[in-house]
């Protein structure tokens, strides 16, 4: 692997790390606005951001006061919506369109994460799916733009390139 892809893929995810853990109160409850979550978009610019991503979600879900089953569910979830939104850039070609995809699949799969909640504080799956699922889907929407903004003066697609 190339130094730069190495560097580059570490300060990703630090960033999803520092930012998440900045607001930790809000990152891992049954109302969550998980900021980090807006660096999901990289995913849609080039799909080797996949492994800064978890990993960014892998470490900041060791701080998780739910203990390991975030590991298991926060990471799975990460994996399964990055997976699925890599599979649309064969059929969605539009990057704004793949962000959009890449929201509706990130709040969609919340389910793991209620499924989890529900499995350790016997939360009501349904009402927590919504709750953490609107978080989601707020930081997300949020996101689309900013990372757009950051795109133009970073090019994300080129920080990857060797």
């Amino acid at each position: 692997m190339k130094i730069k892809f190495l560097s580059t893929s570490g300060i990703i995810a630090a960033l999803y790390i520092v930012v998440s853990l900045l607001i930790a109160p809000f990152s891992f409850g049954a109302i969550q606005l998980r900021i980090g979550e807006m660096l999901n978009h990289l995913i849609v610019f080039n799909k080797k951001y996949i492994y800064a991503i978890i990993i960014g979600v892998f470490i900041t879900n060791l701080f998780s006061p739910n203990g390991p089953l975030d590991l298991v569910f926060g990471v799975g979830q990460t994996i399964l919506s990055l997976a699925l939104t890599i599979l649309s850039a064969k059929y969605i070609k539009s990057l704004v369109k793949r962000m959009i995809f890449n929201t509706v699949v990130f709040t969609f799969m919340m389910w793991l994460i209620a499924w989890e909640l529900n499995i350790l504080f016997d939360l009501p799956f349904g009402y927590t799916w919504l709750t953490v699922a609107i978080g989601e889907a707020i930081v997300m929407t949020v996101g689309i733009p900013i990372m757009l903004l950051l795109n133009k003066r970073l090019n994300f697609n080129k920080m990857l390139r060797h």
